[in-house]
């Protein structure tokens, strides 16, 4: 590859690294390529790139025929990749949070779904996360690299303590795993934490729901006190009548003295349908 290597594009603009911003650059050429695989495994894919730094990833994505939206919210990020990239891709100087996947979908190749890429910083982590679920019906896929305890938790299995609110939400669209872990000594500067790279693969949603947004909050109520019971957990949130919340565990067949944790995707849809349709 042609581009150059994180210092020298920093030193070559007059730049460095914003550590309020999170970033930390990976440059090896090795894995680079490998999430590029992962994102783009064939020519003419769009893949939104999110967090477009200095241009590394773009570039590989590029060179496996993608059709690349790099969306960079920092102008100093943006001026490299104008200078680097030229017109080669699609720049969106827009918050990663807020993008809208569904107009960057319209007229893409493979029938209108996107792929989404990037070195998401901690603290995004999640309203990133959220955004792409409110869109899952635009994803082909979502390759991204993050703190590794961060990509193991949204991996995890049910009843274990990494299993949570996002693990479940995420896995109910998506089939999710670990693809590898990525040492601090690729990145420029290194951060103090192990990385690894997360893909997720987006399809129909493994179980059906009654009310979506109910689902979330049952969800989030149940992992909200994780020392309680499910009953009680949910009780507190007041989402049903307590009657009501008693009669669909019953309907769901789940023991209301389990804990939140315990319970598996199919399980909390489960519970979701047998609390009926929502209120017109």
């Amino acid at each position: 590859m042609s581009h150059p290597s994180p210092r020298a594009l920093l030193g070559k603009y007059g730049l460095h690294a914003k550590k309020s911003w999170g970033q930390n650059f990976l440059g090896d050429p090795e894995i680079l390529g490998a999430i590029a695989a992962l994102a783009a495994p064939g020519p003419g894919e769009r893949v939104v790139e999110l967090g477009a730094g200095l241009g590394h990833l773009t570039e590989r994505l590029l060179a496996r025929g993608a059709e690349v939206i790099a969306v960079e919210r920092d102008r100093d990020m943006a001026r490299v990749l104008r200078g680097e990239l030229g017109g080669r891709v699609t720049l969106l100087e827009a918050d990663a949070v807020k993008v809208d996947y569904r107009a960057l979908a319209a007229g893409a190749p493979g029938g209108g779904r996107i792929a989404v890429a990037g070195n998401l910083p901690y603290h995004l982590t999640s309203p990133i996360l959220f955004s792409l679920l409110d869109q899952a019906d635009q994803l082909s896929r979502a390759v991204f690299l993050l703190q590794r305890e961060v990509a193991e938790r949204l991996a995890a299995a049910p009843g274990t303590k990494a299993w949570g609110l996002l693990s479940v939400l995420l896995q109910h669209r998506a089939e999710v795993r670990v693809a590898r872990r990525v040492p601090p000594g690729a990145f420029l500067p290194p951060p103090k934490v192990e990385s690894a790279v997360l893909v997720a693969l987006f399809g129909p949603p493994r179980a059906a729901l009654a009310d979506p947004a109910r689902f979330r909050k049952l969800v989030k109520a149940g992992f909200g006190q994780r020392r309680k019971t499910l009953a009680n957990a949910l009780s507190a949130a007041r989402l049903a009548p307590p009657e009501a919340m008693e009669a669909a565990l019953a309907r769901a067949g789940i023991d209301p003295r389990r804990r939140g944790e315990t319970l598996s995707v199919e399980e909390w849809a489960a519970l979701d349908r047998a609390l009926g349709p929502p209120a017109p």
